[in-house]
């Protein structure tokens, strides 16, 4: 994968931009990150390069909402690691949610992470503030000092709130400020166990977490986002329940949106059989009822974009007893070839795949991305190239995924920056 800058004519591609309602084979000119010219228009121009890209796409740069970069925690992987992984998995835009070993709960903090990204200088990486200091969820974050800072968006993460009065003040604050706040629901009295509640959990002993973890605690917040009008997006949604509180709540005109993560698109809980650690994420892989009812809102536009939910770790991370290992994947790299495969199995439409990880994450934090005219990014895409999924081919300093040992079709070739 070639990353490039130079003023380069890409010759025979298919060229697909869902902004622009593009999709067709033709010669286009890209300079500095972006589409400046098509057509007659582009091989009449001054160019440094030429790429024949034949039966390759020409796409916008993906969207992430949602990567572990693992600043801080060097044990797992690093800031220029996971952007590394990044391009070649074609994403040039990522979002960093707040953990409790990196909180992004002060405006200092978020300095330093656009510190460490303008020394990676490869991916654009957007940090998420802290909804509540420290992410205990006692008390508001100044969420004012983080917008400033540059955060754009605020969640409190997976932590729990300390009452939902706390929590109805957070949101009229961040309504205050325009500011939207990411949730991802799940009620922590619920969510003890490591897997799902399903027939593989109960076989194999493990300590299981109820699809209404997730949705109980998704009802609340949508009730309160109603109440206080916040804009709000409701990532990594994981059960078919949740699909029809996100359906119901549209319906009413809320001002929401939501997203997957690709892994919950293809794997089950069935996956976690003989304690297969690289299956263990959170939320956990629920069944495959719940799995085809996330592809169908997909294609249907109840969720809105699908987001890699990256994080990287060392294989000591997988190795104790199942409950006891860290939960995630490394998914950066794998989530172009898993989507291609999802329009090859027919639950999706290519239309779907390319809103989902480029125009609508744009619209959903606000950036001029996602089409090839913004000069944020453009790719070029060999949908029909084959690899094996395996440590030697992933960039990510993390090799914990479950796709591991598969071949998988459809790589990034280049990017222009």
């Amino acid at each position: 994968m070639q990353v490039q800058q130079q003023r380069t004519l890409l010759v025979g591609g298919r060229v697909i931009d869902i902004a622009a309602n593009i999709d067709r084979v033709a010669d286009v000119l890209v300079d500095n990150g972006r589409m400046v010219a098509m057509g007659a228009e582009a091989r009449a121009a001054q160019v440094t390069h030429v790429q024949e890209i034949h039966g390759h796409y020409v796409l916008p740069a993906f969207i992430d909402l949602c990567a572990s970069l693992r600043e801080g925690e060097k044990q797992h992987g690093s800031m220029l690691s996971e952007n590394k992984a990044a391009l070649h998995g074609g994403f040039a835009h990522v979002v960093l949610p707040p953990n409790p070993k990196l909180m992004i709960d002060n405006a200092a903090i978020v300095a330093q992470l656009h510190e460490k990204t303008a020394q990676a200088g490869l991916v654009k990486v957007y940090p998420i503030g802290a909804l509540t200091k420290g992410l205990e969820g006692k008390q508001p974050a100044n969420m004012h000092a983080l917008m400033q800072a540059g955060c754009i968006a605020v969640t409190n993460a997976r932590q729990g709130m300390a009452n939902d009065e706390t929590l109805l003040r957070c949101l009229e604050y961040a309504a205050s400020l325009n500011i939207t706040v990411f949730f991802y629901p799940e009620e922590p009295s619920l969510a003890t166990g490591c897997v799902h509640d399903g027939f593989t959990a109960s076989r194999l002993g493990l300590p299981a977490i109820p699809s209404i973890a997730e949705t109980i605690a998704l009802a609340k917040q949508l009730l309160l986002v109603e109440e206080t009008g916040v804009k709000a997006h409701f990532s990594q949604l994981s059960c078919k329940g949740s699909v029809e509180l996100i359906r119901i709540a549209k319906a009413k005109g809320l001002s929401i949106t939501a997203d997957v993560a690709m892994h919950q698109l293809h794997l089950t809980d069935a996956a976690i059989d003989g304690f297969n650690s690289l299956a263990h994420v959170r939320p956990p892989l629920r069944s495959e009822e719940d799995r085809l009812a996330l592809c169908a809102a997909l294609q249907s536009g109840v969720i809105d974009a699908i987001c890699s939910h990256h994080q990287p770790l060392n294989a000591a991370a997988k190795l104790a007893p199942f409950p006891a290992t860290e939960a995630g994947i490394s998914a950066l790299e794998t989530v172009l070839p898993l989507g291609l495969k999802l329009v090859r199995d027919g639950l999706l439409t290519e239309d779907k795949l390319w809103r989902a990880l480029t125009v609508n994450p744009a619209r959903i934090l606000g950036l001029e991305a996602g089409a090839l005219t913004t000069g944020a990014g453009v790719i070029v895409v060999d949908p029909a190239a084959t690899w094996h999924v395996a440590p030697e081919t992933l960039v990510s300093l993390g090799q914990n995924t479950p796709f591991l040992g598969m071949t998988v079709q459809g790589r990034v070739q280049s990017v222009f920056l």
